[in-house]
């Protein structure tokens, strides 16, 4: 079993540095690897490609993440925000001192955390202020039905506010029966492919919407290859679920007969509700709404600061005994906070070189192309940027600039190809859409709240599997397969 964890684990690690390889190798040709170059970016921008090598950091923290728990337990449970931080500070430094665009680069970084950090941090937390008990024992039907609800709910308060919410009452109705499998679906459905209709649901059609997309556009054109994934998945569960039997039924489930649904911390109701108003305050959604970044430059916005400040006053005021209910405390968050800083700073070099390969070959791809990429790269990289960058190169190659809300808006509504024989660019940004969202559920790192749920279910002391596990058991054999079906039937022209 070891063996054949090692070796997934290093086919994953080899095939990522192999396409980063190529991308290096594609951009440098003629130079020497470590030769700095500049290249040519959809908004414009010029600058200092980094060396190839620099993705090592990422690749190591990657390995780590993913055989720590497992291989040397101890120290990785002791030493893991060295081993973030360190890593993710060798790379500042480099971009810090070496690379003309550097600084820049770091403080972009650094705005995507607190932005990231804020919100999860936010959700986190406030949600652990709802206590949410079911009536219903878990059965395969109760579990579709709360999925198939998560997965809705996702698209109004976004994947990670659905999670946080969920998970907790999912886990309870459960207790006696829970399966590893039970936490792969949740991830699956709730965490990641249940926010593919709006804005809201998930970071990539966030930025999307940011510049340019139509807040409807996205549940226009994929209401139907959401709900047909959401259904064949929801199809698969039951399968696994109906096999999993009754288990063992808790003496709270006797107690509690006839009791279809409590929820105590209605209070946090609203603090959530104000942070999700909140991700819609900045600049790029409301004309003229002040920037703080501009106005005292600084890395984080008005939004950053509501959001922080309306989860001081939830936790303060918080309902204690739906806190205890919950059995909540910060570790899934500090692990999340230390692991993510590494994540963000490792994988600044992988996404230049990303973006810029992008960039110089949108022409030669095709839908498919930017399909599989974009998707593929989500999974292990922050599938937002990774969806900016694909956006643009698509954009390019129909000679728009991402850099325009007016362009944004005619590549969504369906620009004809340059070339005859190809298809509209409305269907090269559903592809990158689709891909984005969907396969940010290929690991735990994929997109955040994957993550949280694994380390909530961990410190419940649930069978949660580990991360290589989740990919060669769960995700390769199950979700592939699907994408593989959804690529074939909608975009292999």
């Amino acid at each position: 079993m070891g063996n054949t964890l090692s070796g997934s684990l290093f086919f994953m690690v080899i095939a990522l540095v192999a396409v980063l390889a190529g991308f290096s190798g594609t951009l440098y040709a003629g130079e020497a690897a470590d030769t700095a170059h500049i290249v040519a970016h959809a908004a414009g921008e010029v600058h200092q490609l980094p060396p190839v090598w620099m993705v090592i950091p990422f690749v190591v923290l990657l390995l780590m993440i993913a055989t720590g728990p497992l291989f040397y337990h101890r120290f990785w449970e002791h030493h893991y925000p060295k081993v973030a931080v360190g890593l993710g500070g060798g790379v500042a430094v480099f971009y810090g001192f070496f690379m003309d665009h550097g600084v820049h680069a770091l403080l972009h970084t650094l705005e995507e955390y607190i932005s990231f950090i804020a919100l999860i941090g936010s959700l986190f937390i406030v949600s652990g202020g709802i206590l949410i008990k079911i009536g219903a024992r878990g059965r395969p039907l109760v579990n579709s039905g709360l999925l198939f609800f998560g997965s809705i709910l996702a698209d109004v308060i976004g994947t990670t506010g659905a999670s946080m919410l969920l998970i907790r009452p999912y886990m309870r109705i459960n207790e006696g029966r829970l399966k590893p499998f039970h936490i792969v679906f949740f991830i699956f459905l709730v965490s990641n492919i249940g926010g593919g209709l709006t804005p809201i649901g998930d970071p990539p059609l966030f930025l999307g919407f940011l510049k340019g997309v139509p807040f409807f556009w996205i549940l226009k054109e994929v209401w139907h290859i959401w709900l047909i994934t959401v259904i064949v998945l929801i199809g698969v569960f039951m399968i696994f679920d109906t096999m999993a039997g009754k288990g063992t039924v808790p003496e709270e489930f006797e107690r509690r007969a006839g009791k279809v649904l409590e929820i105590q911390g209605l209070r946090s109701f609203i603090f959530l509700a104000v942070i999700i108003v909140s991700v819609f305050m900045d600049p790029a959604v409301i004309p003229g709404f002040p920037s703080l970044q501009e106005m005292l430059h600084v890395p984080f916005g008005i939004r950053e600061v509501i959001m922080f400040t309306v989860t001081f006053v939830a936790f303060k005021t918080a309902d204690k005994e739906a806190m205890q209910g919950n059995e909540f405390n910060f570790e899934p968050i500090k692990e999340v906070a230390f692991l993510f800083i590494g994540i963000f700073a490792t994988m600044i070099p992988a996404l230049d070189l990303i973006g810029a390969y992008a960039e110089s070959h949108a022409t030669e791809f095709s839908v498919s192309r930017f399909y599989w990429l974009t998707g593929s790269l989500s999974g292990v990289l922050d599938n937002a940027p990774t969806y900016l960058n694909f956006l643009a190169g698509s954009m390019g190659k129909f000679g728009s600039d991402i850099g325009s809300v007016e362009a944004v808006r005619s590549f969504a509504s369906g620009i004809p190809s340059p070339v005859s024989s190809d298809v509209p660019s409305n269907v090269y940004l559903l592809a990158i859409s689709v891909a984005a969202v969907f396969f940010g559920a290929i690991t735990y790192i994929g997109n955040a709240p994957n993550f949280m749920v694994k380390n909530i279910a961990e410190q419940a002391d649930i069978d949660v599997p580990s991360f290589v596990e989740y990919i060669y058991k769960y995700s390769l054999p199950i979700l592939v397969p699907i994408f593989a079906v959804i690529w074939y039937v909608f975009f292999d022209f």
